[in-house]
């Protein structure tokens, strides 16, 4: 008798009550452990269906071919075959195996590849679809939208919504993020080998500015200029008035090129991108317009932006002039893509106790720095849309902030007047109040040298920049000289050789030295 599984006379025999079938004892033992079962024929089986047999003990007899020498040769060949054979089956099974997962992988790469491609389509869709709806005529949009309307009085959703109710943006995408990255490398190399120009105004050219000329840019009935920018390659200057309208004024000229009219609330940020002569405002009424300059100096909206629920307050342009940013009072920022107008990502959690009253790129443009309603700046990274710093100790809103050419020195104002930040040690190193504690200090600016910091609030001050530990010295006071106590906006020209300053009546005024300046127009009232 053999054993069932052996197949070799078992030396300790057992027998199975159920199958009647012999096993060696120590094997079956081993298998019922490990399965519970017979193993031929596959019914359950425990070792109290197993029975002794009682055989004599006997020495087993060598088997006829290990009697010599070709004998134990031919089994060793016969062992050699079948290991052989074993090992060619154990093969063709793993290369089988092979084939299937090289199959199944593949299928994944294609699957992988085939979402990504749809994905990208989609968002190309949405941009499109989003610059096409801004491309309606608003005569156009307006009958559309009157069409949208739902039965809470909202205007019915024009994009996608995610399971939290909030629209879908495309996001940044890694080509954006590698180009911001690339414009950071260039820009930071360009900063440590920049020379100050020799055409810089002197700290004494400064001391003796005084007011050249004063322009009334905007309405009589709806005087106050709460914004101004300087275009960084003409004479130029943009302002943003409570009339609602922007005013592209030539200096050299002492000329209004362009009334720019749409807005129904006042302009509370205008900014020029000098790459393919684009404006931006922000307003209080919750949007954004892109404007397109003319060959004849006109400007024409080509896109209105509605993405904020509550007023814009700040308008940033990015280095690479090819992105922008703004921010509102619903506490979110968003950026766009310039060229089509599309919000790639929309940052923050709209609530109504806290929003957005400043913000401004850093000079390399992978930092955005936002002031707050609640006297909090935070420090963003642009890549990842993430919060990484926090500055407190403002009283009142963050009314505005400047980032330094130098790259490390971030200036910030509110109620209490300006704090300076080291943005290498994150901590405030300097603070000025030049203001008594009811009068805001406004506006603050780096001129583009990065050597003087203009602070606007019931008066200008010009300070000149100095490092952390020595003292920052003020060189001149420039009366405010509108009779309103409150100087609203102030912005440093070409090589700091002069400043336009806005204030709550309706004349830009440009200070700077006595005959530099082109004879005061006499333009009608508006």
């Amino acid at each position: 008798m053999i054993c069932a599984i052996s197949g070799e006379v078992p030396e300790e025999p057992v027998l199975s009550k159920k199958s009647g079938l012999l096993f060696e004892r120590r094997l079956i033992e081993r298998y019922i452990a490990d399965y519970g079962k017979c193993p031929v024929t596959k019914e359950e089986l425990t070792m109290d269906d197993i029975l002794p047999v009682k055989t004599n003990k006997v020495v087993k007899p060598r088997p006829l071919q290990a009697a010599s020498i070709p004998g134990l040769l031919g089994m060793f060949q016969n062992e050699w075959d079948a290991l052989m054979l074993s090992n060619f089956a154990l093969e063709q099974q793993l290369h089988t195996a092979r084939q299937e997962l090289s199959h199944a992988l593949y299928q994944h790469d294609a699957a992988c590849r085939v979402i990504a491609r749809l994905k990208k389509e989609r968002d190309e869709a949405r941009i499109l679809l989003a610059q096409a709806e801004r491309q309606i005529p608003s005569s156009i949009a307006s009958a559309a939208n009157a069409n949208n309307i739902v039965s809470n009085g909202k205007r019915a959703a024009e994009e996608e919504l995610g399971p939290d109710g909030k629209r879908i943006r495309p996001g940044i995408n890694p080509a954006m993020i590698a180009e911001l990255t690339e414009c950071n490398a260039m820009l930071s190399g360009q900063r440590k080998k920049r020379q100050i120009s020799p055409t810089l105004a002197p700290i004494d050219a400064l001391e003796r500015y005084t007011q050249i000329s004063s322009h009334p840019l905007h309405k009589t009935n709806k005087p106050g200029i709460v914004s101004v920018d300087i275009h960084p390659s003409k004479d130029i200057i943009a302002t943003g008035g409570i009339d609602t309208n922007a005013v592209v004024f030539d200096r050299s000229a002492g000329q209004i090129i362009c009334t720019l009219t749409g807005h129904s609330k006042k302009v509370t940020s205008v900014k020029f991108v000098p790459r393919d002569e684009l404006f931006i405002s922000g307003s209080g009424d919750k949007t954004v317009r892109v404007w397109q300059g003319t060959e004849d100096g006109n400007y024409n909206c080509r896109h209105i932006l509605k993405d904020h629920s509550a007023e814009v307050q700040a308008v940033t342009v990015h280095a690479t002039h090819k992105y922008f940013v703004t921010a509102a009072l619903d506490n979110t920022w968003c950026f766009y893509d310039l060229a089509t107008g599309s919000c790639l990502s929309q940052v923050g959690e709209a609530s109504g106790e806290e929003g957005y009253t400043s913000a401004a790129f850093h000079p390399d443009g992978l930092i955005l720095g936002t002031g707050t309603s609640e006297a909090l700046v935070r420090i963003w990274d642009v890549k990842s849309q993430s919060n990484v710093a926090k500055f407190d100790g403002h009283v009142g809103a963050v009314t505005a902030l400047s980032f330094s050419e130098n790259g490390y020195f971030l200036a910030t104002a509110a109620l209490d007047g300006v704090k300076l930040w080291d943005l290498r040690k994150l901590r405030n190193f300097r603070s000025f109040t030049p203001y008594d504690s009811d009068t805001p200090t406004n506006s603050v600016e780096f001129d583009y040298s990065g050597n003087y910091l203009a602070i606007a609030g019931s008066d200008a001050r010009v300070y000149q920049v100095a490092s952390v530990k020595m003292e920052w010295n003020q060189i001149k006071t420039l009366a405010d000289l509108s009779g309103t106590g409150k100087v609203t906006c102030v912005k440093f020209g070409a090589d700091a050789k002069y400043m336009a300053v806005g204030s709550m009546d309706r004349n830009l005024r440009i200070f700077g030295l006595p005959g530099d300046g082109p004879e005061e127009p006499r333009s009608p009232d508006h």
